[in-house]
Formats: C-alpha cells, sequence, structure tokens
C-alpha cells in the first residue's frame, strides 16, 4: 500500500536491508515482520527473498511509530489513518486532473 503520497523514483527504489531498516527506526526487526503480516507495509524482495525498504517505506514506517509511541495510537487506528491518509492523496490527484481538464477545456 502506498499511503506516502507522492514521492520521486528514486525514493521508491529498495535499498535497505530489514537490519538496517529497523536501525535505522530504533525497532525491532520482528516488529517491521510484524508490519508485514498484517499489511501495513509491502517490502520489495531480492531475487534471494531478503526484504528490501525503500525511503518511502521508512518514511511511512516513521509515520507509524509516531502514530503509535507519540500519539497512542493503536495499530487498528493506524490502518485507519492511513487508509484514510491514502484515500485523500487520490482525491486530491483527482482533483488536479479535473483542474487541468477544466483549463484545457477553457483554452479551446
Amino acid at each position: 500500500m502506498d499511503y506516502t503520497g507522492r514521492k520521486t523514483r528514486g525514493d521508491s527504489e529498495p535499498r535497505y536491508v530489514i537490519s538496517v531498516a529497523a536501525r535505522m527506526l530504533d525497532v525491532q526487526t520482528h516488529t517491521l515482520r510484524y508490519y508485514e503480516k498484517i499489511g501495513i507495509i509491502e517490502p520489495r524482495r531480492s531475487t534471494g527473498n531478503i526484504r528490501l525498504y525503500s525511503e518511502q517505506d521508512i518514511d511511512l514506517l516513521r509515520r507509524v511509530k509516531t502514530l503509535i509511541d507519540d500519539m497512542g495510537v493503536n495499530l487498528a487506528g493506524v490502518e485507519v489513518i492511513l487508509r484514510l491518509l491514502q484515500r485523500l492523496n487520490e482525491m486530491q490527484g483527482e482533483l488536479e486532473k479535473a483542474r487541468e481538464d477544466l483549463a484545457n477545456s477553457k483554452e479551446r
């Protein structure tokens, strides 16, 4: 799932193995595996089936960690919030497309 909004292509390139990602986020590797199991994150896999996390994944996990640690939101709440953010980003994209279409129709 892409809960993080628009990012550049380089941000989506997988580059961190699970141990490095866990260290960056100050969490245990089993926490990242659990987040994957419940569908919060979906890291890419190498040809050897090693989990690889992108900058987008790290940003998403930081957001999750903030919601849980700083705001006291439970995992069910995190999932709801992330789904709402994803829908908000989709609607923003639709709005931008509609504005472009309107601008193009006015030019004709």
